[in-house]
């Protein structure tokens, strides 16, 4: 039985570039590492394959979303007890950009988050890491209102006419819908609370209104703007890929959400 050789940095970055990624681009990545398969050197070969081809103009944008840093009321998967809530709401230690792990977001965004030069927006609840050319242009805003908003990185990605990359996972994980979200006539808002950490070191609880997001019907979407035929589609190692304009998706969906939303 022959058995396929090991992904290499070399092989990685000619996958992406036969996909379309190119130098100077700005590409806002999501990914599921263990769908590349076994790569000689691990993650940070992974990464140094998006740096090379992305070149010294290039940049890679992640999200570093910190979901588990929200109100222990909602929590659910498990509950707490109440006793706890204010505990937990008033003895963490708080976000902060340089020292707080980004949670469920998967090992690559985290490497890029540690990455030398990297910089990352201050929201404690959804941020985004930036390497490259123009990481300070794509996290120079981050409001805690407007967490996926025309001032955040997702409206930074837009102005920049930068691309989506989804590899080794689908539309639930696209995070430029919520812009299309956030571009709809009356989105819908909710209250969310936080724990920052302030100058004195210490975590404080802050609350803030902005985009209740839904997610529940983003493959449907996807499976929509993949049939137009837009994506280009292919593999990174063995990762089923796509790589698409998000201009042209985040138009796209928010023509299919006003048509398919009540």
């Amino acid at each position: 039985m022959t058995q396929s050789l090991p992904h290499t940095t070399g092989t990685l970055s000619g996958d992406l570039r036969a996909l379309g990624l190119s130098a100077g681009d700005t590409v806002l990545l999501h990914s599921s590492k263990s769908s590349i398969g076994y790569v000689a050197g691990g993650v940070q070969a992974i990464l140094q394959a998006f740096l090379d081809v992305l070149g010294e103009a290039g940049t890679l944008v992640v999200p570093t979303h910190t979901p588990d840093n929200s109100d222990p009321a909602d929590w659910s998967n498990p509950p707490v007890p109440e006793a706890w809530r204010t505990i937990i709401r008033d003895q963490g230690p708080g976000f902060d950009p340089e020292r707080t792990p980004s949670r469920w977001m998967g090992v690559l965004p985290e490497t890029v988050r540690t990455w030398p030069g990297t910089i990352r927006t201050g929201h404690p609840h959804v941020s985004f890491a930036a390497l490259g050319a123009r990481a300070a242009e794509v996290t120079a805003t981050h409001p805690l209102e407007d967490g996926f908003g025309e001032k955040s990185p997702l409206g930074a990605v837009y102005r920049l006419d930068g691309k989506v990359l989804l590899l080794g996972c689908g539309y639930g994980s696209n995070t430029s819908l919520h812009l299309a979200e956030a571009r709809q006539d009356q989105p819908p808002t909710t209250t969310f609370g936080s724990s920052v950490r302030g100058p004195d070191g210490t975590g404080h609880w802050t609350t803030w209104t902005g985009l209740r997001t839904d997610t529940s019907d983003f493959e449907t979407l996807g499976a929509d703007y993949d049939a137009t035929g837009i994506p280009r589609r292919g593999r990174v190692g063995n990762a089923p890929t796509r790589l698409m304009s998000q201009r042209d998706l985040v138009h796209y969906a928010t023509d299919w959400m006003r048509t398919h939303r009540a």
